[in-house]
């Protein structure tokens, strides 16, 4: 039984994600419809996240395709084991079978080494989440491939023939935009943007994934976050940076912020050399001045 819209939210939450109508919206849709998800926003935003808790709620496997520049067919669905073949073909030497025969033999199953993609789409037991990250990030070439699969959900193999799915897995795509998608991968995915979260949304995400952190300490470093995303940067940091921020702040026995503190963890935060630079001092410490005012409010 599919859980609705309201108990897929409270059961993200249980797994440590601080989820919200739009999210359970469409985690929804795509277990009902099978229609995949197309996730964008910015870096560290939680887009990744959100399929490895599906995977977790449904208690399945998280099939993982990690996109780059150059991604080729080969490597996101399949290649035969060359080596166990040549063994193969040598233990054949002599035999009587003929060419065709011998063909047959060393381009079976067995001899298949399943990538990402036919193993999502070949899950004997239950259907999987196939999490395809960072999909901007591969050629428009492969862009095109994987339109074929997730229109039919399944795959030629020129030596076996058509593979049909198994069960259709739940498809979550994600992109950080670097280049534009085309219409029409866009149109085969359900669509989910997901932006930088409020203070609200961000203060119960550093409460619920970094447990004992101080409750002054935590709004500080919140409205920190909030206030150095409205400056020009770039690389601004997200919400990943902001966990790694208070979990170090943790372990350095920290309880509140101060200017010694942030200047020793500014590491945590920017990731370029640029972004520390235009944070000038004067507007630096305008910024650690109104943190340090920040009380806890009940």
């Amino acid at each position: 039984m599919i859980p609705s819209i309201r108990e897929i939210e409270a059961r993200m939450e249980e797994h440590g994600y601080v989820s919200d109508q739009a999210i359970a919206t469409s985690i929804f849709l795509l277990m009902e419809l099978k229609k995949p998800i197309l996730i964008e926003g910015h870096a560290g935003v939680g887009k990744t996240e959100i399929a490895k808790v599906l995977a977790k709620i449904l208690g399945t496997e998280l099939i993982r395709l990690q996109c780059y520049e150059g991604l080729d067919v080969s490597t996101a669905l399949y290649e035969w084991n060359y080596q166990k073949q040549v063994l193969r073909m040598r233990l054949e030497d002599g035999t009587p079978h003929s060419v065709e025969e011998k063909e047959q033999i060393i381009f079976s199953p067995q001899f298949l080494l399943k990538r990402p993609l036919l193993s999502a789409i070949t899950n004997p037991e239950r259907s999987a989440v196939l999490l395809i990250d960072e999909i901007d990030r591969a050629d428009e070439e492969f862009e095109a491939f994987l339109l074929e699969v997730l229109s039919d959900f399944q795959v030629s193999i020129p030596e076996l023939g058509t593979i049909k799915a198994t069960h259709i897995p739940y498809v979550i795509l994600t992109s950080n935009r670097t280049r534009e998608l085309s219409d029409a991968l866009r149109r085969r995915c359900q669509y989910l943007w997901i932006d930088y979260p409020s203070f609200e949304k961000e203060l119960s995400i550093v409460e619920m994934r970094v447990p004992g952190i101080n409750p002054r300490l935590a709004r500080q470093i919140t409205a920190f976050m909030q206030r150095i995303r409205t400056k020009k940067l770039m690389k601004k940091p997200g919400v990943s940076e902001t966990l790694d921020w208070a979990a170090s702040l943790l372990l350095l026995h920290r309880d509140c912020l101060d200017r010694e503190a942030v200047e020793a963890t500014l590491g945590c935060i920017f990731k370029d050399i640029h972004d520390l630079q235009r944070v000038t001092k004067d507007d630096f410490h305008e910024v650690i001045a109104e943190v340090e005012a920040i009380q806890h409010v009940p």
